[in-house]
Order: C-alpha cells, then structure tokens, then sequence
C-alpha cells in the first residue's frame, strides 16, 4: 500500500515508487466517460456510462450520442452546444435531464471539452454523473464545514508531520490562540504550555492508530495564564477510504466549568478539615507561645507557605495601641512548609519589631480589616517587609501573593496574621482571606486567653516570688540552698514556700509548707502563714507548739488545708525536733552515707483542727544535711510515689559532699524534666563543723 510521500510529481520531479491509492472521491460521484467524434457518434463508452445510461459499450459504440441518450424535445439543444464546443473549444458544464435505456429521465451533471489527437482530429470528451450524487456530496461536504465550524468542540487537523492544517473556531475560543497562530507550525511549537509531552503522545497515535478519548488536562492556557483550566481530549487517526493515513485530529472539550466546580466542593471539604483541625489543635494549652505556634503550623501548607503571627506589644501588657505612627509588634510564631528565603524576611520569634504606619501590617490593625495582594510586585514587598534587606528576601523567596488579617478578640485588636505564597501558584483571593479570617478570631480568642492567664499567672507568680524570703543570712552553724520552681505553663501558681529563720542561741528555724489550691488565693494564704510562721518562731516556740499556732490561725483563712514541716535546728546539741503537719517526710543524707527517708509521725494537714502535733528530735552533727521539699517534687500521674522517693533518695546519694547549689539544681534536673504539674519548693540544709 503507498503512502502520503508515494506519488509527488511536479515539475523537474519524476514520478518515483508506486502509485498512490485513489481517493475514492470519483468513485463516490460514480462519474461516467464519454467520447464523441466530430459527428457526435459515441466512440468511448465507460463501465461508469453503461451504470448511468443502461445501456452497454457494445449498444452505444457507434451511435449517435443525442438520439441514444437525449430525449427528441432536448435533442436540438444538445446538439447546438455540441457544436460550440467543438467549433469553439470551450468546454461546457451543466445540468441536463438524459434519457435512461428503461425510459426513465435523469438529471445529470456534464462536463463537455473538446479533444484533438496526433492526427488533428476532433472528438469531445464528456465527464458525466448523477446530479443527485453530486448534491449528496456537496451537501455532506458542506453540513461537514458547517459541522465543524459551528460545533462547541474544539476541532484540529494535523499532517503526517504533526502540522497544523486547520483548527475550527471553538478550538480557536478554548484555547485563545488564532488559527493564524497555528496553520503550518507543529503541535511542540504550540502546545508548549502543557506539562506532558503531546507531540510524543500524537505521534504514538499517529504510528499505531489507537485513539486515546476523553483524556483530561489541566494547564494555563497562554490566552489566561492566571486561570487554570480543564480540557477533554481525544486523539485520532485520519485515513482515506483506502486505508491511506492523511494525518490526525484531535477535539477538545472545555470542561473547565465540571472541573472548578469539583475543585470548589474539594476545596470546601478541605477548608471545613481545616476549620476542624484548627479548633482541635488551636489552643490546647493556655500558654501564649505555644498557641501562636499552633495557629502557624495549622495554616501550612494548606492555605499559606509561610504564616506569621505577630501580636502589637501594647496588647501583650494590656495597654491600649497608639492610633498613629509606627506600630510595635512582637512576633510569636512563624512556621513554613518547605525552606525559602522568605523566612528569613520574617522577625525573629520573640523580638520587637517596628513597622512604620505605611506598612501593610500596621494598616491591617490600624482598619481592622484584611489587607489581600493577590499579585505582589517589588513596591508591595517594600510596603510588606520591615525594610529594604527583608523586602529583598521575599523577592528571593518567590513570594507572590500575601494576605493579613487582623487577630480580633473581644472587640480588641490583638495583631495580626501574615501569610505568603511562594510555591503555590496560586493567588491569594477572597474565599481565602474569609477562610484566614474565620481562623483568625478562632485562635485570637485562644490568644486573648493565653494572654490573659499569662498576665494573672504572671502576676501571682510575682506575688508568691515577693511573699518568699530573700535568699538565707549566714547562719550559725548550717548552709543552706532553696529553690522555688513554678508549675507547668498549663496550671496556675501554687501556694509552696520555705524559709530558714536565725533564732536566738545560734538556732534555725526550717519551715518548708504547702498551700492547696492555686492561683493568686493560694499565694496570699501562703504569704499569711509564712509570715505567722516567721512570727511564732521569733517567740522561740517549739515546732509541735508553732504548728498548733499556726492551726488555729487558719480557722480564719479562706484556704484552710495545708501541710507543713517545721524544723529547729541547735548546733551546740547537735541535734534537729522536726514536726510534721500532714507533710512528706524528710530526706536525711549522713555524711558518707546513703539517703533515706526520716520514719517521723504524721500528724494533720492545717486547718483540721483538733489533732495534736508530735515532734521529734535526730542527731544532726557536721556534714549532715536535712532535705525538705513538697509534694510537687515527687508526686506525679504516671509513677508511684515510693519509685518517685527512691528516685529522690538515689539522686541525693550521688550527690553526697556536692556544693548544695548544684545539689539543688541536680535534684530539679532529676526529678522535674518534663515541667510538673505541681509548684516545688525545696530546701537543703547541711551542718557545718
């Protein structure tokens, strides 16, 4: 079988190969050929002319052509045309009724030349068919152009060689590229926006001639490159009648429509997940930092690659934010999906930032309104960053789209969040600074409560800091080191305290007690028996007679429940009376010798009433030292308290002869890694020679 290439003649060029197949277009017109001499008798019959007229090559040779196939009222005229034509030499075409050998009358369609051989004879040549076949064709061939050029698909036709050879004006709408644009250039040098390889994925089409249909695209078209858009398409071979490849077309479909609105239902779902995730995970502590970072890490990369959360630091001392000028922020959070240079344009997480009143974060709290740039540009940047350097950075960082939305909480504007694109490509728009906004009055209530509890626990951290003695005079006889550990970020501040009171006769008082409760109460109440405590031991009173004191003192206190262990210590004796008020009881570390557990009675919290308290009294001669502490050190939700005290006990060991500074310190290390959920207080006192 030929091909395309197999049949190129012109001029200067020879005929090489074999002969192409036929088109098969004159074998649909069914086209008969007639030749006639000069005196109009029929001299050529074609099979094609005995299917028109009936009758055979051996009953039309040599008859008169107009009285075998004209009827008698048309014979005249016929032969007067062929009479032009052969004085003339000018070819005639028309529509003319024959006569068919059943009788019948048929319209047909005639060509009419004249034709002169090698001798100089005459004869005329007519090219015949059937009127009605001929209007079937031109009617196919024109519903086809009218098909094609009026159809929502988008048509294209290619040759062999991948060349565009026309394409309809849907194709020309879908794509926004002109047939101009197109005609005569292969399909890499204009599909070149789409992320496959077409050329390769046509030409396999080409060679095997399997269609691939309804194939989906998604790509930028050049004609809106902002806009993503979906295109079906198929690819198929052409081929002729006789199997001859003519090349290939491919239809598209614009189903962008279907596509975004499949987009918006998968961009809903995972906005919703975002939502749910954001209240699951925003706010799950009640400490400022953590829940900055919550709120930043949530937003990456779903819906920024990089997020900030910067809070004005008027608002973090409760201090109302100027109206004009520069504003002051403290970042307290930045997260980022994937390393860029745009995170360095980013201030520091902690430090106090100042950005001038044209800049676009400061507008953001000033209006209390989103500040979107769906498209940044080089003047955007600047109004965006702190300065020149940073500006620089998110150029570096490819940032192209930014979005602020104010953190708003309780009618006070907090600061706000700062998102960037970088990688990606698309742009910030309305149905995200809605988004970014609803997230945003979400954590800034988180925010406005972390604040809150930030501010109160600061405050009763600094009222139970100030209620706390100073650290211990010199003491006769005894070294001592205290410590006072706040609880977790998660709980409020305690009600701990130690204190170690000179007494007359060289004597130490050691009073290390527990407040239940927490919160700014505790710390009061912890303050008033501290300073009872203080009080009975200047009067010299025994340990059992100072806790029965301090008993009915706490009648008269909001917070009744306390322990307490109270210690007097004499260094001319050489001796220690402890008593216990429901306290744990002391560590005793002899020198050069392992820790242990002091065995003491009990007795009842403060604030019981009514128990008697019972003292007693150890030897406590140089080198050893006397650990008291509370609850908070050992207790806890996940161990046991006796492996807790073993825990103490081991550490205390190991730590024989050491400074008690670094004791204390080892001791904290130990037992408080993870930050407890309890405060600590904490007193060693060692006997000196």
């Amino acid at each position: 079988m030929g091909t395309m290439d197999s049949f190129r003649a012109g001029p200067g060029r020879p005929v090489t190969g074999p002969a192409a197949p036929p088109s098969g277009l004159l074998d649909l017109l069914s086209i008969a050929a007639v030749v006639l001499n000069a005196q109009g008798r029929v001299v050529f019959w074609s099979p094609k002319a005995e299917e028109l007229f009936g009758y055979t090559a051996v009953e039309a040779l040599g008859q008169h052509a107009a009285r075998l196939t004209v009827h008698e009222e048309h014979r005249d005229a016929v032969i007067k045309v062929f009479a032009e034509v052969m004085e003339s030499g000018n070819d005639w075409a028309g529509a003319f009724p024959i006569r068919h050998k059943d009788g019948s009358t048929r319209l047909v369609e005639f060509r009419n030349m004249r034709l002169l051989d090698d001798l100089g004879d005459v004869y005329a040549l007519g090219l015949i068919a059937d009127q009605a076949a001929v209007e079937r064709v031109e009617r196919d061939a024109a519903l086809a152009m009218r098909l094609v050029s009026q159809s929502p698909v988008g048509l294209a036709i290619l040759d062999p060689d991948l060349r565009y050879l026309a394409v309809n004006p849907a194709l020309e709408r879908i794509t926004g590229q002109s047939a101009a644009e197109r005609l005569g250039r292969t399909v890499g040098e204009i599909l070149n926006y789409l992320d496959t390889d077409p050329e390769a994925r046509l030409r396999r089409v080409l060679e095997t001639g399997e269609s691939v249909v309804d194939r989906d695209i998604v790509c930028r078209p050049p004609g809106d490159p902002d806009h993503e858009h979906a295109w079906s398409v198929s690819y198929y071979r052409l081929e002729d009648s006789g199997g001859r490849v003519l090349g290939l077309a491919y239809s598209v479909i614009d189903v962008t429509e279907r596509h975004r609105a499949a987009a918006e239902a998968a961009q809903a779902r995972q906005r919703l997940a975002l939502i749910a995730r954001a209240s699951a995970c925003v706010g799950t502590t009640l400490d400022l930092g953590t829940t900055a970072r919550e709120l930043a890490d949530v937003l990456v990369p779903d819906l920024a690659d990089v997020a900030a959360v910067d809070v004005l630091d008027s608002a973090l001392d409760c201090r109302s934010a100027p109206r004009e000028g520069p504003a002051l922020f403290r970042t307290l959070a930045v997260s980022a999906a994937h390393p860029t240079e745009a995170v360095r344009a980013a201030d520091p997480p902690g430090e106090l930032a100042t950005y001038d009143s044209d800049r676009l974060i400061t507008r953001c709290v000033r209006t209390r309104r989103p500040v979107l740039v769906p498209r940044t540009t080089r003047q955007d940047l600047e109004r965006i960053a702190r300065h020149g350097e940073a500006a620089s950075a998110l150029e570096a960082g490819g940032v192209h789209s930014y979005l602020a939305v104010p953190l708003l909480a309780r009618g006070e504007v907090l600061g706000a969040l700062d998102l960037v694109r970088t990688q990606n490509p698309a742009p910030f728009d309305d149905d995200d600074a809605f988004l970014a906004g609803e997230l945003a009055a979400r954590a800034a209530v988180c925010i406005d409560n972390a604040r809150g509890y930030q501010a109160q626990r600061h405050a009763a951290l600094t009222l139970q800091r100030s209620l706390l003695p100073e650290r211990p005079s010199q003491l006769s006889g005894l070294e001592v080191a205290c410590r006072y550990q706040p609880a977790g970020a998660a709980s409020e501040i305690g009600g701990d305290w130690y204190d170690a009171v000179p007494l007359q006769g060289d004597r130490t008082a050691l009073v290390v007690g527990d407040v239940m409760g927490s919160g700014i109460n505790a710390a009061a109440t912890m303050g008033q028996l501290r300073s009872a405590a203080r009080a009975f031991a200047e009067l010299s009173l025994a340990p059992a007679e100072a806790l029965q004191h301090l008993d009915r003192l706490t009648e008269g206190v909001e917070q009744t429940i306390t322990t307490c262990i109270y210690c007097i210590y004499d260094p001319h004796r050489a001796e220690c009376e402890i008593c216990l008020a429901g306290h744990l009881p002391p560590a005793l570390l002899r020198a050069g010798g392992a820790a242990q557990l002091l065995d003491l009675p009990t007795g009842a919290p403060l604030g019981v009433g009514g128990v008697p308290f019972e003292a007693a009294t150890i030897a406590f001669r140089p080198g050893d030292a006397l650990v008291l502490y509370t609850d908070g050190l050992v207790e806890t939700r996940s161990e046991p308290i006796d492996a807790r005290l073993d825990a103490l006990l081991d550490a205390l060991t190991a730590t024989c002869g050491h400074d008690l500074e670094v004791t204390c310190d080892r001791i904290l290390e130990l037992l408080r890694s993870s930050g407890g959920e309890d405060d600590v207080a904490l007193l060693i006192a060692r006997a000196r020679p």
